[in-house]
């Protein structure tokens, strides 16, 4: 690791085709989060800000610009090369929930476990995957497939997997969006308490009450960094 910080965005730009047209996602969109540090992503829907998650997880290539971990570049691998990359530095928790629907929910939590325990994080570094659905309140589904969970439920198993493990870059697209107000003050407490000490969190949201536990919030409208960035 070259780079003491944990995530570098640097001049971004994404374009998809809409029938004969181009349009543009993201335009010359650059982020950085410093050790530690929680950043929230604002803006209203369309401005960008589930593709610059994509982006930040290796999930999609930019057009122009780079991400990089801690020095190390994730833009424009193999799907393999990024699948591994993801798997040993980065929790992603997406719209899709991602969970595994063959797995329950123990079970997609203790593979995303067992993939970041095998990069070399000593046990105990994390929470345990025991302790990550006892505390989100998933107990009672620990043993249900994906299929039969609600939104909640889902939203919240979603949460820990991408918790698991004890990533160095938690990224988390609408994390409280299908819980209750109470849920949400829950989850981002074990947010608060199991992001990432020395690396980066980036939580994409509408909510204020997210947004207002974060160190820093960019805002982004049509493509474009509007608010404080860095």
């Amino acid at each position: 690791m070259t780079d003491r910080l944990p995530l570098r965005a640097e001049g971004l730009h994404r374009f998809y085709r809409r029938g004969g047209s181009e349009v543009a996602a993201l335009l010359d969109v650059s982020l950085t989060c410093s050790p530690g540090e929680t950043v929230a992503v604002t803006g209203p829907s369309g401005s960008g800000k589930s593709t610059l998650l994509g982006l930040l997880a290796g999930l999609d290539d930019p057009d122009g610009g780079r991400v990089t971990i801690y020095g190390e570049r994730l833009s424009h691998l193999s799907d393999r090369q990024a699948a591994l990359m993801r798997g040993r530095h980065i929790g992603v928790l997406t719209q899709a929930s991602g969970l595994l629907g063959h797995l329950d929910v123990l079970a997609n939590v203790q593979l995303a476990e067992s993939l970041r325990r095998t990069s070399g994080r000593a046990p105990g570094a994390a929470p345990g995957a025991e302790e990550l659905i006892e505390r989100l309140g998933l107990s009672a589904v620990r043993r249900a497939r994906p299929a039969t969970l609600s939104g909640g439920e889902t939203a919240r198993a979603g949460l820990a997997v991408a918790l698991a493990g004890g990533p160095d870059v938690l990224l988390a697209d609408e994390p409280t969006a299908e819980v209750s107000a109470d849920e949400e003050v829950t989850v981002l407490d074990l947010l608060a308490e199991w992001r990432p000490a020395g690396g980066a969190t980036v939580l994409v949201t509408h909510s204020a009450v997210v947004a207002g536990r974060a160190d820093r919030v960019v805002a982004l409208r049509d493509g474009r960094v509007v608010g404080a960035a860095a």
